[in-house]
């Protein structure tokens, strides 16, 4: 029997068109789908010129396309980013797993166990060969014999190399399945690696963070569905629609960074006026992610808004990255240097009112001049 539609499970759901298209919409919006893959996709990019046009896309996946198949694997994790995503807000879990993918396996979320889950597990490789996305948490430890992390006494290389092989793409999903996390930190005793150490015949998506904001790993899981491929990626095999940017790029405490007044302790009073929080350690301008503007919680707030600097945590050896809570010695570019360069706020708009003003004034002065500029 052939599988429904996404739409057509919706449809049954008692979902209208005109609420179907609303989805769409919010689909569209607010999971990121900001980019198209670099793959041939003249079509795509035609839809997308017209009006509604990334709408219309997603539409037309939902209507062709059935659940997208997920087969989830564990290894040297806490499980951060399952729980994570069960506090999705757009979509939710709920709907998520009803009515866009299709999990086949994940050993937290399971209700099966044991001989059962692994044989659930081995019929999803072979009956969506090709077709199912693999989603890795927790970093491999492929040497000292695999000793390290098994299951059901068969090691974290080997069982991840199977399931990869018919996967037509894998997203690793926070920093010990992209970079290897907090088992690969200093003195390192498993050898932890990241998936794209290990994978390197398949697309391989990195969603690093500690955990992963969810609505970036549902945001990319809904891009596979509607393309049919990885959305644009960093040279760390990021997302671009999520991590082009750093922290610091949309943080609110960037005003005072510009401004020069930052926090020298957790409890002196540019703590609580809410200064920048550079010289406690803040990671902010060298991390890459989304934590400023989607943040946590339906919006609410994330590290840096709540008083604490960001660790870096989708970087890279965050663990042993110069260590947290430590003073940088100096900000990036000083507050003078800054607003020379005109990079504030403030600075830019100063700028151009002054160089405008003194344009207006030269040509006052030199009326013959102004057609030669």
């Amino acid at each position: 029997m052939k599988a429904g539609t996404i739409y057509d499970e919706l449809a049954r759901g008692g979902i209208s068109r005109r609420e179907f298209m609303k989805i769409c919409g919010l689909l569209a919006g607010a999971l990121g789908l900001t980019s198209v893959p670099p793959v041939d996709v003249n079509a795509a990019y035609d839809a997308l010129r017209k009006p509604d046009g990334l709408v219309n896309l997603v539409a037309e996946a939902l209507q062709t396309k059935p659940r997208l198949p997920v087969i989830w694997l564990e290894f040297q994790d806490c499980a951060g980013c399952t729980e994570a995503l069960t506090r999705s807000h757009d979509p939710t879990l709920v709907n998520l797993v009803l009515n866009t993918i299709d999990i086949e396996y994940h050993e937290t979320l399971f209700a099966a166990a044991g001989a059962q889950a692994e044989a659930a597990k081995e019929a999803a490789i072979k009956k969506y060969a090709g077709q199912y996305v693999l989603v890795v948490e927790g970093s491999i430890s492929p040497g000292s014999g695999q000793i390290y992390c098994t299951i059901g006494g068969r090691g974290s290389g080997d069982l991840l190399q199977e399931a990869a092989a018919n996967a037509f793409a894998v997203v690793a999903t926070g920093n010990c399945a992209t970079f290897g996390g907090l088992p690969r930190a200093n003195p390192d005793p498993t050898g932890a690696v990241g998936v794209m150490d290990l994978v390197t015949d398949k697309p391989v998506i990195n969603v690093p963070g500690c955990p992963a904001i969810p609505e970036v790993f549902t945001g990319t899981l809904f891009h596979l569905l509607v393309f049919g491929a990885p959305p644009e990626l960093d040279s760390l095999k990021r997302p671009m629609p999520f991590y082009a940017n750093t922290i610091h790029d949309r943080c609110l405490r960037r005003p005072y960074y510009e401004a020069g007044l930052f926090a020298d302790s957790f409890d002196d009073d540019g703590a609580r006026k809410g200064y920048c929080l550079y010289k406690l350690g803040c990671k902010g301008p060298t991390t890459y992610n989304s934590c400023a503007t989607i943040k946590w919680m339906e919006g609410l707030s994330f590290p840096i808004q709540a008083g604490h600097p960001c660790l870096g945590c989708s970087e890279p050896n965050f663990w042993d990255g110069g260590g947290f809570y430590q003073g940088q010695s100096a900000p990036l570019l000083r507050p003078a240097a800054a607003l020379a360069a005109g990079a504030g706020a403030v600075g830019l708009v100063l700028g151009a009112g002054m160089a405008t003003a003194n344009q207006a004034q030269k040509k006052r002065a030199h009326p013959t001049e102004q057609h030669k500029e």
